[in-house]
């Protein structure tokens, strides 16, 4: 019924490790009744290749330190990994090769692991992805652990114009900044802080002459004048802040003009002008919507323009009005494109019961056409919880199974608590150690407190020190103010 994961790198989810791997609930409980030998493989090798979808957004490291730390694994796997030969070659690939290792690190550090702590102070100084290593020290390590870094870590810059550049860089997007005020105010070290003083003033001059030099809009533009200067760049990025600067511009006359612009004009003129109009509820911003639409559905796949395409697309699921909402309805009864998918989208986020069906069935097409791992699917599956459509459970259920994505998944717990009656003593048990946060918060609210597993997994949430404030406040409003349930 359903289309199958496609990533080749992710097991399937009934094994042990495609459930680690995902992150859920049960990949714990599993790994902990398995083989140890077989736990640990399957650890490793999710800890050493990073199995996220997208490594900013979903979360692992706590999920699997807190494995590494009921399995009492060792960290020769990970030393090798981090000082492997591999990790001297040049390219990109330093934060998806090397940074879930050094976060699960981070996080043994601050269960007192001092192993992990040492292991995380050499890479500093000598591995390739050295700042995401500083970050975890900035939070975890004191200052005498830090302080004798800095001459190591200022070595990596030469004392050149251009190797200043670099170091006044790394210093100011450094996610914590502490190391760096250590080093800078170390009087063990003064040609060290001397330097950091340095750059630091001469970066703050640089960002200032380059706000000085800025080549953006200039009060006094004209509307031609903004569309001109989007299309020098196209991209969302600038269409976006064309359409920011037309609405400083554009007057009522200029109206003409930028209808003509929204039909005909060059893609990128094109997608700020119906962005625009579209952010002021033009009456005939619904129109151009259709138009572009129609226009590359028309077209063949090869000659489609995507971009512009999926422009128009934000600019209409931004729209706020009834006539928009109205419009969505229209639209994702009748087509089956992209248009219609964004229409229900927006059904899914704003609109009333008189949709659920729509949603619903927006909802399953998604999933038996693109996979429980579709983008599309995240306001489809919200769309299901928001409305309370109780029949959207089977496929709720389904994507909790197998989508890959951990985000995805905990926004498929949280519709889960509204449609399904079965989620508190099921799915949300599990929840209970998933490796999201926020669906850990979703079943601390839920979970049936009717084993003793239950309750202990509770009490130990409410007195770890690495767990999040939301959670824990959810935990301490199941229990009783004497700890018990």
């Amino acid at each position: 019924m359903y289309v199958d994961p496609v990533d080749s790198d992710i097991a399937p989810s009934g094994t042990l490790l495609g459930l680690l791997q995902r992150g859920r609930g049960d990949g714990t409980l599993h790994a902990l009744a398995a083989p140890r030998a077989e736990a640990l493989a399957a650890l490793t090798r999710c800890v050493l290749h990073d199995p996220r979808r997208d490594w900013q957004i979903e979360h692992r490291s706590l999920y699997y330190a807190r494995l590494h730390t009921e399995l009492d694994a060792g960290l020769d796997a990970v030393e090798a990994h981090l000082f492997h030969p591999d990790d001297g070659l040049p390219g990109e690939g330093m934060e998806e090769r090397t940074g879930l290792a050094l976060s699960v690190l981070g996080h043994l550090a601050s269960y007192g692991d001092a192993a992990a702590l040492g292991l995380l102070r050499r890479y500093a100084v000598s591995g390739a992805n050295w700042q995401w290593a500083l970050d975890e020290l900035a939070v975890r390590d004191d200052d005498a652990g830090l302080r004798p870094l800095g001459p190591a870590v200022l070595a990596r810059f030469p004392r050149t114009p251009d190797g200043d550049a670099e170091l006044a860089a790394a210093a100011r997007e450094a996610f914590e900044p502490r190391p760096w005020r250590l080093w800078e105010e170390d009087p063990a070290h003064p040609a060290q802080a001397e330097r950091l003083r340095r750059v630091r003033e001469a970066g703050s001059f640089d960002r200032w002459q380059r706000q000085l030099r800025t080549s953006g809009p200039r009060p006094g533009w004209s509307v031609h004048e903004v569309l001109a200067w989007a299309q020098e760049e196209p991209g969302p990025r600038r269409e976006a802040a064309a359409a920011r600067c037309l609405a400083a511009v554009a007057t009522p006359e200029d109206r003409p003009e930028l209808l003509a612009a929204a039909r005909s004009g060059p893609d990128a003129a094109r997608a700020a002008a119906i962005r625009h109009l579209a952010e002021r509820d033009d009456p005939a911003a619904l129109d151009l919507v259709q138009e572009a639409a129609d226009e590359a559905a028309a077209l063949a796949p090869s000659a489609s323009p995507p971009g512009l395409l999926a422009s128009v697309l934000d600019a209409f699921s931004r729209m706020r009005g009834a006539a928009a909402l109205d419009r969505a309805r229209h639209w994702a009864a009748r087509r089956d494109d992209a248009l219609g998918t964004v229409a229900a989208r927006m059904l899914a986020c704003r609109g009333g019961a008189q949709d659920a069906d729509t949603v619903l069935a927006a909802l399953r097409r998604t999933v038996r056409t693109l996979g429980p791992d579709a983008d599309a699917l995240a306001p489809l599956v919200d769309g299901a919880g928001r409305l309370t459509i109780r029949c959207a459970a089977p496929v709720l259920r389904h994507i909790y199974r197998e989508t890959a994505s951990s985000q995805l998944r905990g926004r498929a717990a949280q519709a889960l608590a509204a449609t399904d009656e079965t989620f508190p003593a099921g799915f949300a048990v599990e929840c209970l150690w998933d490796c999201e946060e926020s669906t850990r918060e979703i079943a601390a609210r839920h979970a049936t407190i009717g084993d003793t597993q239950v309750v202990e997994r509770l009490r130990r949430l409410a007195t770890d020190p690495a767990e999040e404030a939301g959670v824990q406040s959810a935990v301490r409003g199941r229990l009783e103010p004497d700890g018990t349930s």
